[in-house]
C-alpha cells in the first residue's frame, strides 16, 4: 500500500469524523439555544405548515435574498445549484450499483461544474469590488471561496481535460466505506482535489458555512406569527416563574 493512499485513507476518516461530529455538536448546540423572543420577519405565517412552507422557499429559492438584491440571488443560487447536482452526480462513487436516478442527472451533473464556477466567481468579486461588503469581509471570508472555488476548477479539469480513472477512485472509495482499502489512483490533479475536498470538510463546522443547518434554527424564520394569540416564554423561563410562584 502506497504512502499517498495511506495518507488519503486517514485524511478521509478524519475529516468525516470532524465534519459528522461537529456538524452533530453544532446542531445540537443550535438546538439547545433559547430564543426568548418572538422575532419572526414580517410578513410572516400565522401556522405550522405555513413555516414549513415558509422554510422549504427559503431553502430551495433563497427568497429572502431575492427580495433583498437579485445580483447576489443570482450567483448564489447558481453557485448552490451547480453544487447540489455535483454532490448528487457524486454518488455514483458511493453506490453500487449506481441508482438509476443518479446514472440519469450524470450529464447535468457534469456541467453543473461552470454554473457553480461561475457562481463562485461572482460571489469573490463581489467581496473585493462593493466597497460595504469588503469592509466586512474577513480573510476567512475569501479563503473559503477560494477553497470553494479550487475544488469546483480541480473537478472540471478532469472532467474536461485530464480525466481520471473513475472505476479505481470508486474502488478506493468503497473501501473506506467498507474498511477494505484500495489503491488511490494518484495524479496530481486528482490528489489536489481531494486533499482541497478533506479540508473543506474539516472546516465545515467552524465556518460560517454552517449557515447551511443554521437556517432552519433561525427564530426569524422558524417562528410562527401569533404574539397576541399565544405567549411566548421560553423554557428556563418557565421553570424561573414557577419557582419563584411556588
Amino acid at each position: 500500500m502506497s504512502f499517498l493512499t495511506v495518507f488519503l485513507t486517514i485524511l478521509f476518516y478524519v475529516a468525516t469524523l470532524v465534519l459528522v461530529g461537529g456538524l452533530a455538536y453544532r446542531i445540537w448546540v443550535y438546538f439547545k439555544t433559547p430564543a426568548p423572543l418572538k422575532i419572526p420577519t414580517t410578513p410572516a405565517p400565522i401556522t405550522s405548515g405555513g413555516v414549513v412552507f415558509r422554510l422549504v422557499r427559503e431553502v430551495a429559492l433563497f427568497e429572502s435574498l431575492f427580495k433583498s438584491n437579485k445580483w447576489i440571488w443570482l450567483f448564489g443560487w447558481m453557485f448552490h445549484f451547480g453544487m447540489l447536482l455535483v454532490l448528487l452526480r457524486h454518488l455514483r462513487y458511493f453506490t453500487y450499483p449506481v441508482w438509476g436516478w443518479v446514472a440519469l442527472i450524470q450529464p447535468f451533473g457534469r456541467y453543473a461544474a461552470f454554473a457553480m464556477i461561475a457562481g463562485l466567481a461572482g460571489l469573490y468579486a463581489r467581496r473585493i469590488f462593493v466597497d460595504r461588503v469588503r469592509y466586512i469581509s474577513a480573510p476567512s471570508d475569501y479563503l473559503m471561496l477560494l477553497l470553494l472555488l479550487g475544488i469546483a476548477v480541480s473537478g472540471a479539469l478532469m472532467s474536461f481535460v485530464s480525466g481520471v480513472d473513475i472505476i479505481s477512485l470508486k474502488a478506493f472509495f468503497l473501501g473506506l466505506m467498507y474498511f477494505d482499502w484500495r489503491p488511490f489512483p494518484g495524479s496530481p490533479i486528482l490528489v489536489t482535489h481531494m486533499v482541497l475536498v478533506a479540508a473543506l470538510m474539516i472546516v465545515f463546522p467552524i465556518s460560517k458555512l454552517l449557515h447551511a443547518p443554521g437556517v432552519f434554527f433561525s427564530p426569524t424564520r422558524n417562528q410562527v406569527d401569533n404574539p397576541r394569540e399565544k405567549r411566548h416564554v421560553v423554557d428556563w423561563a418557565l421553570k424561573l416563574e414557577s419557582q419563584n410562584n411556588s
